[in-house]
């Protein structure tokens, strides 16, 4: 069914004019003289972003004036129009005048409604949309649902949402559709073989643990999602900073991000054989947390030393990559709030990307740009992995000073190597300020464009 917030065309509506500065005045024009008169008195003109709530005769609402961007594509923010549902009183609303892009306004409409309500209440007001022509109201409620419940996820903080919390949320998602699921618990790590997932994990007074589960049919292309789930990052022994922990319950957002594409996927009954991996571990400090200058074996055989217990994620997501890796799929996306260095280079709202598929890397940039879910490429940089070298194992978890997050990518890279493509996405997961569609707090990124490119590539 639609989304609670979307309105049939049948129902009594208000218009919305989306405007730009350019085409304001020709259709003031076309308002009745109380209306344009009342917008001039306000100083509408149509600047992007701004709104004029117009009245009839009686003083009811007539209608809305919106300022939308122009034609400078750049500087165009197809979310914009979203803005409406936290303006307007309460009712339905339609589009009198086009959207440039009817499916991404109306999905941030929804979106911008997002508010996380555990633990305190909100006043929320049923501010309803008519559904666009040409909008597929039952995909974007979907799409809607899927971020919602993954912001949802991302917000919880660690007392309510450990790495069993994980667990529970993966699991009620493949129950929802007829996934068969498992998950591998505590010393469980170890006899089956994921001894970086238990080291990192095994200081918590919650186990750490490798979820797994599988949906669709066994000769569909197979399509593995990884997603980082540290509950929280203490940093371990390298402890963290105060300051720099504040937002660590953010440090399962790439788990978050997973499970909203797999929702997606399963949503529209997309024809691949999906697999979700999520490590999921709280990064905690006790006797027996792993410790800088450790040795630990891993999956792949391949021996990790641990130069920073602050650089966890790499090493949990390394043995589930080596796990997805066994089966060689189509493709391997992994997804993670792995590296300061990404804010760094590209801030919070630009996730770097790394695969050495051309191909695959063209795809994911224009569906990025076509979703408003904006990525950038960064190359897996080889001469780089010299700084991943140990002097008494295989490899270091971390690199030197510069480019870290091409290191860290460059880590993970080493433990994919049959899969057809696999593509890294090293993302922030969080609004440090709220904007048309993204409120401040927990955020899904990467899974919109992901989601678009399987349904091009592999949908009916």
């Amino acid at each position: 069914m639609p989304h609670p917030l979307l309105a049939s065309a049948n129902e009594a509506s208000k218009p919305i004019w989306l405007v730009t500065e350019q085409t304001w005045t020709e259709i003031a024009g076309s308002l009745p003289p109380l209306a344009q008169g009342f917008a001039k008195a306000q100083g509408f003109a149509g600047k992007a972003g701004s709104h004029c709530l117009l009245p009839d005769a009686s003083g009811e609402l007539f209608g809305v004036a919106f300022g939308i961007n122009g034609t400078d594509a750049r500087q165009s923010d197809p979310f914009l129009p979203g803005k409406l549902s936290t303006l307007l009183p309460e009712g339905v609303y339609r589009f009198e005048t086009e959207a440039p892009n009817p499916t991404l306004a109306t999905l941030a409409w929804l979106l911008g409604t997002y508010s996380f309500s555990r633990y305190r209440k909100r006043n929320e007001k049923a501010v309803r949309l008519v559904i666009p022509h040409g909008v597929d109201a039952e995909d974007v409620t979907h799409i809607a649902n899927a971020i919602v419940a993954s912001r949802d996820l991302v917000n919880t903080p660690t007392n309510d949402l450990g790495p069993d919390g994980i667990e529970a949320a993966a699991r009620e998602l493949a129950d929802r559709h007829g996934a068969s699921f498992t998950s591998i618990v505590g010393d469980d790590l170890l006899k089956q073989n994921f001894p970086m997932i238990h080291a990192v994990g095994r200081a918590s007074i919650t186990p750490p643990r490798l979820i797994d589960f599988t949906w669709g049919k066994a000769d569909a292309p197979r399509i593995t999602l990884v997603g980082k789930g540290v509950a929280f990052d203490t940093g371990g022994l390298d402890i963290k900073p105060a300051a720099s922990m504040l937002l660590m319950r953010k440090d399962m957002g790439g788990a978050a991000a997973t499970l909203a594409l797999a929702s997606m996927i399963m949503d529209a009954k997309l024809p691949v054989r999906l697999r979700v991996l999520i490590p999921a571990v709280e990064n905690a400090i006790s006797s027996n947390a792993f410790r800088p200058g450790d040795i630990l074996p891993s999956r792949k055989g391949i021996s990790v030393e641990i130069g920073n217990t602050d650089a966890e994620g790499r090493l949990i997501l390394a043995d589930a990559l080596a796990l997805a890796d066994e089966e060689s799929p189509d493709l391997i996306v992994d997804f993670a709030t792995l590296t300061g260095a990404a804010r760094v280079a590209l801030g919070p709202e630009l996730p770097p990307f790394y695969t050495d598929d051309d191909a695959l890397a063209a795809d994911i940039a224009r569906h990025g740009t076509a979703e408003n879910d904006p990525v950038w490429r960064l190359p897996l940089w080889y001469p780089y992995q010299s700084q991943l070298d140990s002097k008494f194992a295989d490899m270091n978890n971390t690199g030197g000073p510069m480019g870290g997050s091409i290191t860290a990518a460059l880590f993970l890279r080493r433990f994919v190597e049959a899969a057809k493509a696999h593509v890294h996405f090293d993302i922030f997961a969080w609004n440090n300020a709220t904007k048309p569609g993204r409120p401040e707090g927990g955020e899904v990124q990467v899974s919109r464009l992901m989601y678009a490119l399987l349904k091009e590539r592999y949908g009916a």
